[in-house]
């Protein structure tokens, strides 16, 4: 708890303006037919192949203004996914996602639940590129981006995702519904169990929710410990 500056007496839960686009772009954006074949492409790459792919995507408007992709980082192999919305300006001038003060306070939640960047966890956003002005992905943006993020998981094979804010959660989860309807609920993407709890830019802004954060972060230990001991019983003790 404290590594997300909140005092012991918090009690853990028991169970629980636009930029300009060149119209040119606009012009060579997929029809279904080339977004179904591209799709169907990125499903056989492996990491190497994806991050390439990335790099040199075109596929929405996003790709002009961008410095740099955004494709993810940490333990390709990781049981834990975490997943926000996508990259600011900060993420976008380096490349890596949650960097500056919102990375760090990501950081101290996964210090939280016994964690740290890069060791048994990935992290990676719905959109590879920065929506300009820091805006919310649309949802053209992230169904484009959806099979490099389908493939990810594919390839990682994580135990459990986390689903960083509203936006990252609303599109995995395909609603409308509020966060606060969203949290403290085992979901699912791709048969793989999901929670859904605040994204640090957010939690920055408004710090009474830390606390809420924390339980989310509890449930998810909690959660991650029971797939653990379904898939060994003899764990238990």
């Amino acid at each position: 708890m404290r590594e997300l500056g909140l005092t012991p007496f918090w009690r853990k839960k028991q169970g629980r303006t636009p930029t300009t686009v060149d119209t040119k772009i606009h012009d060579s954006n997929e029809s279904d037919s080339q977004h179904l074949d591209r799709t169907k492409r990125i499903l056989h790459l492996d990491w190497p192949q994806l991050k390439a792919e990335v790099e040199n995507c075109h596929a929405c408007p996003l790709s002009q203004a961008r410095l740099h992709t955004v494709f993810g980082v940490g333990d390709e192999q990781a049981d834990w996914l975490f997943i926000g919305e996508g990259p600011g300006a900060r993420e976008d001038e380096i490349g890596e996602p949650f960097v500056g003060q919102a990375g760090k306070l990501l950081d101290s939640m996964l210090a939280a639940v016994q964690l740290k960047r890069g060791s048994n966890v990935y992290i990676t956003n719905i959109v590879k590129c920065r929506p300009p002005n820091n805006r919310n992905p649309e949802c053209n943006e992230a169904e484009q981006c959806r099979p490099y993020l389908e493939r990810q998981i594919a390839l990682i094979k994580p135990k459990l995702i986390i689903a960083l804010g509203k936006v990252a959660a609303q599109n995995l989860l395909t609603t409308n519904d509020s966060i606060s309807n969203l949290r403290g609920r085992l979901h699912s993407y791709l048969g793989t169990p999901l929670i859904v709890t605040y994204h640090p830019a957010y939690l920055l802004r408004s710090l009474m929710d830390k606390s809420k954060a924390w339980e989310d972060l509890c449930f998810a230990k909690a959660t991650m410990e029971s797939l653990a001991i379904t898939a060994n019983p003899s764990l238990k003790i």
